[in-house]
């Protein structure tokens, strides 16, 4: 009764963000200024989004005065951008929406996935398609399935961290390179202060895409210790912006974040500097595409052709974004001229070497990999922070030998075992996968997060228990 119960009580939480989510877009769409008599209606273009509303505010005010809005009738842009648990319902529950813009390739793979995707087949927009590059930095820049492009990277993201250079002086933390340096048991000595911000994956694309980055670049079971690491050492924020300000404001010393964060960071609070990792993490194409619920396709393509054209591209170099166009060729253009930064930024990004990522790994273990975090590292983080400050202390002040350390900081965060039915299950690579599209939807979800919560406790507290604590 109990888990029936829970279950009816997530999904009425799911149908009241979606009532809130679709009451909020009808609301905002009842403001838009209606045509005078005599007047013909215009086109106002729907699109779901990850994009910040700056990047809104500078969409509209650009492209609704270019000639292609103008030869197309399009008057307005409408934005909706829910949590990336959510696109799935909003564009079921809105039903008419244009297009999808930013989030990364995993949400838009999910889009294509749940069948959401239309393919881009206007001509012009397909030539201005052909002047992006297929790649960049080993990323694809656009997705085919069946010689049919569905969708096209309008920016370039790299992931990596912000770190606060005062604040890291004045703590005497040592300047971090790498994700282990984050890890490190060095950056656990003010513990149970954090010196390390991020986002629960439910809560930030970004994030997410960092913690599939780790797990691909050490393997699942090391990938996941050193996850916990990282998490014991910081405090987990609502979202990546809330993890953003904590670095900015001097709350933490280092906070793992997509580039544009830290490029925009650098420029508004000086003393902060991104860090790439060297060979430890990836770039990303962000998408843009056509969905299927379009009922101005013409018209939904021709904002794609303007996002990638040099024009449309010149959005990113506003200060007020930072972001890495998809198109070298915006930089020789007069706005291009005076972000030599940013040119600078796009040079090392395409030089460093990324590490091989498959996609649709990150794919097939998303919904498992987000709610697993949440359970064990966010859900019962002070008792993780506590299990891990003892094996710092005794560490550091000599009372554990190095082969002790790699011992116990494995235990902490290696992946989960647990009973169920009269079987011992662990969170395996292949069970994650097994339960992840059930995840998605919902089902088994309150079961596991219960079950990994309590077993997460548990070793904690065991691990206190075996060191003395």
């Amino acid at each position: 009764m109990s888990r029936a119960l829970t279950k009816i009580q997530a999904t009425a939480v799911l149908v009241i963000l979606i009532v809130a989510i679709v009451g909020g877009w009808y609301a905002y769409q009842s403001m838009v200024t209606p045509p005078q008599e005599g007047e013909e209606e215009g086109i106002v273009l729907k699109i779901i989004t990850r994009h910040s509303s700056t990047i809104w505010n500078l969409a509209k005010k650009y492209f609704l005065t270019s000639d292609i809005a103008k030869e197309y009738n399009i008057t307005g842009l409408s934005f909706i951008g829910p949590n990336p648990v959510l696109w799935r319902q909003t564009i079921e529950a809105v039903g008419d929406l244009d297009i999808a813009w930013g989030g990364g390739p995993t949400l838009f793979d999910e889009l294509i996935s749940f069948g959401f995707v239309a393919p881009i087949n206007d001509e012009e927009t397909l030539a201005v398609v052909a002047e992006i590059p297929d790649e960049f930095g080993g990323a694809p820049l656009k997705r085919y399935d069946d010689g049919k492009l569905l969708w096209v990277a309008s920016a370039i993201s790299s992931f990596g961290f912000i770190v606060n250079e005062p604040v890291l002086n004045e703590w005497g933390l040592p300047y971090p390179q790498l994700w282990e340096d984050l890890a490190s048991p060095e950056f656990g000595v003010l513990l149970p202060k954090p010196t390390i911000a991020y986002a629960r994956p439910t809560q930030s694309t970004s994030h997410t895409r960092i913690y599939e980055i780790i797990l691909q670049k050490f393997g699942w079971d090391q990938g996941w210790a050193i996850i916990a690491r990282l998490a014991a050492n910081g405090r987990p924020y609502s979202g990546s912006v809330e993890a953003l300000s904590a670095v900015q404001s001097g709350e933490v010393a280092v906070s793992i974040a997509i580039d544009f964060y830290g490029y925009s960071s650098e420029v508004q609070f000086p003393g902060t500097k991104y860090v790439l990792p060297f060979n430890e993490s990836i770039v990303n194409g962000d998408p843009i595409a056509l969905l299927k619920t379009s009922t101005h396709p013409d018209a939904a393509q021709a904002f794609i052709r303007w996002i990638i054209s040099v024009d449309g591209q010149k959005i990113w170099l506003d200060k007020s974004v930072n972001r890495m166009p998809v198109r070298e060729d915006v930089f020789k253009t007069p706005e291009g001229r005076k972000r030599p930064d940013l040119y600078a930024n796009y040079n090392a990004t395409k030089a460093n070497i990324g590490i091989p990522f498959d996609d649709n790994l990150a794919l097939s273990i998303e919904y498992s990999m987000r709610y697993y975090f949440d359970a064990v590292f966010a859900d019962v983080h002070d008792k993780l922070v506590q299990a891990w400050s003892l094996i710092v202390t005794k560490y550091l002040n000599g009372e554990m030998s190095q082969e002790e350390f790699e011992y116990w900081a494995y235990e902490l965060g290696k992946p989960l075992s647990w009973e169920e039915d009269g079987q011992i299950v662990t969170f395996t690579l292949e069970f994650a996968q097994s339960i992840n599209d059930a995840l998605g939807t919902g089902e088994l979800l309150s079961k596991y997060q219960k079950i990994w919560r309590e077993a997460a406790n548990a070793r904690y507290q065991s691990i206190i228990e075996q060191l003395g604590g």
